[in-house]
């Protein structure tokens, strides 16, 4: 069994579903609402431990009634939660999403920027691992320097990067694998040439229900659609779901066009779920829906 280590990124989030996104002030009603854990570290990790994945996952969180909360999702999970208490208490976000997955997401309350952690236990965990994944969360990056000394290689998923935001600089250089989004980046192409042509070995770009595309270190571009089939009920975890599909297909050996497709599906079961991971999502799950749609 793999061993991976996820870093950063837990939350305890008010998702509010509505039909069209708001325009201006005024009043507007909801079609649902719905609470729970979320950030890109709790996506990655709940989908990749049920993935056959032996995850870790360290995060910050409060001594509140949302850090407990964060804690329970990961009870029964087959999951290693590790944590520092972060004295401002637990993030929270609410999402606003409307009926075709678009999203407004407002940070209601913020992480400490520079938290007090053991990294010492830390280290030994990015020792022990197969797979490191530094997600963009501040304290991570001081991770960095360990996983070049330890010889590991680094997974990062910058997301919504507009080409300039020099917050995300010691993620995109450190990284190997490199994962993002279109929503802000109209060059993506131009950018993940020039990522590739600075040794990355791998960059990946989702376009939300425009599919994906991968470019590898040989230059070679792969494109996937998304699959249509899948009903969404809420957008929310889709591309961490992704990332970890594609990991999966990685760390199996497929070939890059399998392991996209992979993420795919993963993305695609999780937006028909009003969790970051897909319910039911297993390995077994995974091969029947490749068989379904690419067989």
């Amino acid at each position: 069994m793999k061993k991976l280590l996820v870093v950063g990124g837990a939350s305890y989030d008010s998702i509010i579903y509505i039909d069209d996104l708001p325009e201006g002030s005024g009043t507007f009603f909801s079609r649902d609402f719905n609470e729970t854990v979320g950030s890109t570290g709790v996506g990655k990790a709940l989908n990749l431990g049920r993935l056959g994945f032996s995850t870790v996952f360290h995060a910050m969180i409060g001594k509140d009634i949302y850090g407990e909360k964060v804690k329970e999702s990961f009870a029964d999970k087959k999951i290693d939660f590790i944590y520092d208490i972060d004295p401002k208490g637990t993030e929270r976000h609410t999402n606003i999403i409307d009926k075709d997955g678009s999203r407004i997401s407002i940070y209601t309350s913020y992480a400490t920027f520079e938290p007090v952690i053991d990294y010492s236990k830390l280290e030994e965990k990015v020792k022990d691992s197969d797979y490191l994944i530094l997600n963009i969360i501040n304290y991570a990056r001081e991770l960095i320097p360990v996983a070049k000394k330890c010889n590991k290689e680094i997974w990062c998923d910058i997301h919504d990067y507009d080409g300039e935001n020099e917050y995300h600089q010691d993620f995109i250089e450190s990284a190997d694998y490199l994962f993002m989004s279109s929503d802000s980046l109209d060059n993506y192409k131009e950018f993940m040439e020039k990522m590739i042509n600075k040794g990355k070995k791998l960059v990946v770009c989702t376009h939300g229900k425009d599919g994906a595309t991968a470019l590898t270190k040989d230059g070679e571009w792969i494109e996937v659609p998304i699959i249509a089939d899948y009903e969404m009920l809420d957008s929310n975890g889709a591309g961490d779901s992704f990332f970890a599909g594609f990991l999966y297909g990685f760390s199996k050996g497929y070939c890059i066009e399998r392991s996209l497709r992979i993420g795919t599906i993963v993305a695609g079961l999780c937006i028909t779920s009003y969790e970051l991971a897909y319910e039911k999502l297993n390995e077994d799950l995974i091969e029947v829906e490749y068989d379904k749609y690419y067989g």
